[in-house]
């Protein structure tokens, strides 16, 4: 075995000890004829043409749920479109890929393609993965059933993303332009591989993600794609 070889699993394992560290869920032995781009959870929608738009000041985000699918690992995902965009100028285009087990309402995470911008043009891919690519392997985005205190690995990608999710609160309120939610869950995400107090994100039934840090739900769309 080759030294490249031999550096690229020692970093492999480290990293899935770090985010199984502390009852980190980081193994999901789901059966995968169950797995597709079309299911339901209440929380994480995957209806083609439904789409949520998020404003904080200057800063906006547009989350699409095409009709484009993609066959990673073995899976056909669903192709979620999320576009970040400051004073009208991109600054991120993400291309997401999930698939839902149909028998649980577990939602997977698959990778992501990304496109990072500075001064309008693409200047980078930083953080993109794909599942079954470099080592990664897929997580957990959403539960079926959701469990106070909770904790999942979102990302499974060595050194590009371990995003990992805690669920800190089941029944919160929420109040955005687009309108005021209850029963939110809580999550509180933190990463494996970087240093910082994390994020925070609400997620309302029926509606999917209503809060982002400091975004929030300004407009929900259904559009013909």
């Amino acid at each position: 075995m080759d030294i490249i070889r031999i550096r690229f699993l020692v970093l492999l394992l480290a990293a899935l000890t770090l985010c199984s560290a502390a009852d980190w869920r980081s193994s999901f032995p789901v059966d995968r004829k169950n797995l597709g781009s079309s299911g339901s959870n209440p929380y994480f929608i995957l209806e083609p043409g439904y789409q949520l738009h998020y404003r904080r000041g200057t800063e906006t985000l547009t989350v699409t749920v095409t009709t484009e699918t993609k066959l990673i690992d073995g899976v056909q995902t669903r192709v979620i479109l999320s576009r970040e965009e400051k004073n009208g100028q991109p600054v991120e285009i993400t291309r997401d890929y999930y698939a839902v087990d149909r028998t649980t309402g577990d939602v997977y995470y698959f990778g992501e393609d990304v496109d990072v911008y500075k001064g309008g043009k693409i200047s980078g891919h930083e953080g993109a993965w794909l599942s079954g690519v470099n080592g990664a392997r897929f997580g957990l985005m959403m539960p079926g059933r959701i469990t106070l205190g909770d904790r999942f690995c979102q990302e499974l990608a060595p050194k590009q993303a371990m995003d990992r999710a805690e669920v800190v609160a089941i029944a919160e309120r929420v109040v955005t332009p687009a309108g005021t939610y209850a029963n939110c869950v809580h999550f509180k995400e933190t990463s494996a591989i970087e240093s910082g107090p994390g994020d925070h994100k609400w997620y309302a039934p029926g509606i999917g993600l209503v809060k982002d840090n400091r975004l929030v739900l300004a407009k929900i769309e259904r559009i013909r794609q």
